[in-house]
């Protein structure tokens, strides 16, 4: 595995797997992941993916010695040499529905304009991809998801809303993701899921990991009240 190595401050490792934002950058990035959280060294504290770097954050107090970042360095060297298989084990498949219709597709018609699509392309072209799940960032648990088609592509918004609900698709240039929580934001908004994203109190709070799939199917809003009123799809 090839990697450029740095440090970040006085208390991370930063690896780069490259400049390319792309699914076998990173890819690269998730498989080293998972291979320091299986075999962490002592130490280290939290790793942080995200499109084509890793970030490793260490104690170097609890590393000891005069040399922490070294000892670092070298730990990381010695864990990740030998690693040539990228397939992620814990990679899985997670289908979400959405509503795309009002009250909750906020923006779907403002880009059907801008695109020059209708709503039914949008959504079919939305429904009909698999997104890569690059990272979580922004919000807890809020997948930044690549694969999107380019005919959907639209800028956020110029001036944000100070309230995006929970659950709600958007779209920023061309990129996907859902907000796991109630959250100021300037993405465009497309639909809602009544899926859960975030649940804090859970044993795994995240609905999707970094290296997951993300397909997205349609619901009317009748379907969407009904998962909201306890029942399920």
């Amino acid at each position: 595995m090839n990697f450029e190595i740095e440090p970040l401050g006085d208390s991370v490792v930063l690896l780069r797997f490259g400049e390319e934002i792309s699914r076998s950058t990173n890819e690269l990035v998730q498989r080293a992941a998972y291979e320091l959280e299986a075999n962490p060294f002592k130490g280290m504290k939290e790793l942080i993916p995200a499109f084509s770097t890793l970030a490793v954050e260490y104690s170097p107090v609890e590393m000891g010695g005069e040399f922490p970042y070294e000892t670092a360095e070298s730990c990381i060297r010695d864990i990740l040499q030998k690693v040539e298989n990228l397939h992620n084990s814990n990679s899985k498949i997670v289908k979400i529905p959405v509503c795309y219709e009002a009250p909750h597709a906020l923006d779907i018609e403002e880009l059907g304009a801008y695109t020059g699509l209708t709503v039914e392309e949008v959504i079919s072209l939305h429904t009909t991809t698999d997104y890569y799940v690059y990272f979580l960032g922004f919000a807890p648990g809020f997948p930044f998801l690549g694969g999107m088609p380019e005919q959907i592509a639209m800028p956020r918004k110029s001036s944000p809303r100070e309230k995006i609900p929970a659950g709600s698709v958007g779209i920023a240039g061309r990129q996907t993701g859902v907000y796991p929580i109630e959250t100021p934001g300037g993405w465009q908004i497309i639909g809602r899921t009544p899926k859960t994203f975030f649940s804090p109190d859970s044993e795994n709070p995240v609905l999707v990991s970094p290296g997951d799939t993300v397909q997205f199917y349609q619901i009317s809003i009748d379907e969407y009240n009904g998962w909201e009123r306890g029942g399920e799809l």
